[in-house]
C-alpha cells in the first residue's frame, strides 16, 4: 500500500544560486512552493515526486532584481506562474538518491537529475512522522528560455547560464 508524504512548510526551503558579473553568487528563494511523495516504504526507493513554486513568491534580497526576475525578460510570471517537476525515477545510490524527472519552467520541459541526501525519518513531539531531504543539482537556464543577458566590457556576461538549485525539503506522512 503506498504512503503519502506532504510538504512541511515551515521545515522546508527552495534556493537557488546564480553567479554575477562572474564573481560573485547571487541567492534567491521561492516562499510559496509544495512538494508530494507517494512510496511504497519509509526507504523511499522508487517514490514519485511532485513539485511546484510560485513564480510571484521568488525574493533574491532586492525587490528591483525580484521584479526583473519575474517579467517578460526571466520568468514571464503573468504567463507562467509556476516552475513544475515530476519525477520518473528515485534510485537508491549508497545511503541517497539519484531523483530524475521532467523540470518545467515557462512552457519548456526538459529532463533534470538531482542528488538527494536521505537525512533520515523522525517524529515530531506531537505523534507526526517526518523525513529530511537535502537536494542538489544544476540547470543550464538558457534550456529554458531565461536567456536575458548583458556582456561586460571586460569580457563575460552579467549572469551565468549555469544555476544551482539547493532546497531542504521535510515531509510530513500522511495517515
Amino acid at each position: 500500500m503506498a504512503t503519502t508524504w506532504t510538504l512541511d512548510p515551515t521545515h522546508s526551503e527552495v534556493q537557488f544560486k546564480v553567479k554575477h558579473l562572474m564573481v560573485s553568487n547571487v541567492t534567491g528563494s521561492f516562499g510559496d512552493f509544495s512538494a508530494s511523495a507517494e512510496s511504497n516504504d519509509d526507504t523511499f526507493e522508487n517514490a514519485g515526486v511532485s513539485f511546484s513554486a510560485k513564480i510571484d513568491s521568488i525574493s533574491t534580497g532586492n525587490e528591483q532584481r525580484d521584479g526583473h526576475l519575474k517579467s517578460g525578460d526571466f520568468f514571464d510570471a503573468e504567463k507562467f506562474p509556476t516552475i513544475s517537476f515530476n519525477s520518473t525515477s528515485f534510485d537508491k545510490k549508497g545511503d541517497d538518491y539519484i531523483l530524475k524527472g521532467n523540470l518545467t519552467i515557462k512552457d519548456v520541459t526538459k529532463p533534470v537529475e538531482l542528488a538527494v541526501e536521505f537525512n533520515g525519518i523522525g517524529k515530531d513531539p506531537w505523534g507526526n512522522i517526518k523525513a529530511g531531504f537535502s537536494v542538489n543539482g544544476k540547470i543550464n537556464r538558457n534550456d529554458f528560455g531565461l536567456t536575458w543577458n548583458a556582456a561586460l566590457e571586460t569580457g563575460g556576461v552579467l549572469v551565468s547560464e549555469e544555476v544551482k538549485l539547493l532546497a531542504e525539503i521535510q515531509l510530513v506522512k500522511q495517515a
